[in-house]
């Protein structure tokens, strides 16, 4: 007798472009029903015509709340069964010198990369404990090592962090696993994307600005810019997140890609103060 039961379900946040795009393509190929999240129409409609007929573009902005309950409504209609994956991937990057940062970017920092994952994550609940699902939010290195001139990015994966740590104590009785994964460089196109913020919030700085933090922040444009040319395909952490959602006994957290453990290796043994000396000499400052 042929199993009649639906594929496990599974929604994919910033499912259009680089890690998000590819952990949607990964799950559809291994029989996942998936919906991925999108912000664009477009790019939902270019990914579903790369992917099998499982495979639901949903609009969803992780910033707006009623994007986001019309989201899972959509979802819970389409699998009453539930979810058995929730895969938080959807993040900006907003970088500069803390000093001179807008608090508006700061916020809108922090409303998509944190508040937005746990606004997700609130809707999805009851879906998920009804499959009894696994929570996998996509952190990074820099939520384990803040460098500098990214500090708004890097508060919103600490912060990430730090929420994933206290739902996977809030929620281990019910059953529900959470998985942080943190990637180290990746190649995608929030590297080109923020090569070209950054050169603009370069020149929208104050003279002042410039004065303190010019020659730093070329030097770490130019250092990020070939580290992205040199990054892993976004496929490396798409199997990660598979193994994360499927693993028996999954870690609480997976480090992708030499450079992230490097980077956590070095800067997480070394005293803080010795850190930020091989830091300066990195930026030459």
């Amino acid at each position: 007798m042929s199993d009649s039961r639906p594929p496990a379900s599974v929604l994919v946040t910033g499912a259009s472009s680089g890690i998000g795009q590819a952990c949607a393509q990964a799950l559809d190929a291994r029989g996942w029903r998936v919906f991925a999240g999108v912000r664009r129409e477009g790019a939902g409609q270019a990914l579903a015509e790369r992917a099998s007929e499982r495979l639901t573009p949903v609009a969803l902005d992780v910033s707006d709340g009623g994007s986001v309950a019309a989201a899972l409504a959509q979802i819970e209609r389409a699998a009453p069964e539930g979810l058995a994956g929730l895969v938080n991937n959807a993040g900006i990057a907003v970088s500069g010198p803390l000093e001179f940062t807008p608090l508006d970017e700061l916020r809108r920092q922090l409303e998509v990369n944190l508040v937005g994952q746990l606004a997700v994550t609130q809707a999805a609940l009851e879906l998920l404990r009804h499959a009894r699902g696994r929570i996998v939010n996509i952190s990074s290195v820099g939520g384990r090592t803040a460098l500098p001139f990214i500090g708004p990015y890097a508060a919103s994966k600490f912060g990430l962090e730090a929420l994933s740590d206290s739902l996977r104590r809030e929620l281990r009785p019910g059953g529900i696993d959470v998985v942080v994964i943190e990637p180290g460089t990746i190649a995608t196109p929030i590297w080109e994307k923020g090569d070209r913020e950054a050169t603009e919030l370069r020149e929208r700085l104050p003279p002042r600005g410039r004065e303190l933090y010019g020659r730093a922040l070329e030097r770490l444009q130019k250092m990020a810019r070939e580290r992205g040319e040199r990054g892993l395909p976004p496929e490396r952490v798409a199997a990660v997140v598979l193994r994360a959602l499927t693993a028996r006994r999954p870690r609480a957290r997976y480090v992708v890609g030499a450079d992230a453990r490097a980077q956590i290796a070095l800067l997480g043994l070394l005293p803080d103060r010795l850190g930020d000396r091989v830091v300066a000499r990195m930026l030459d400052a």
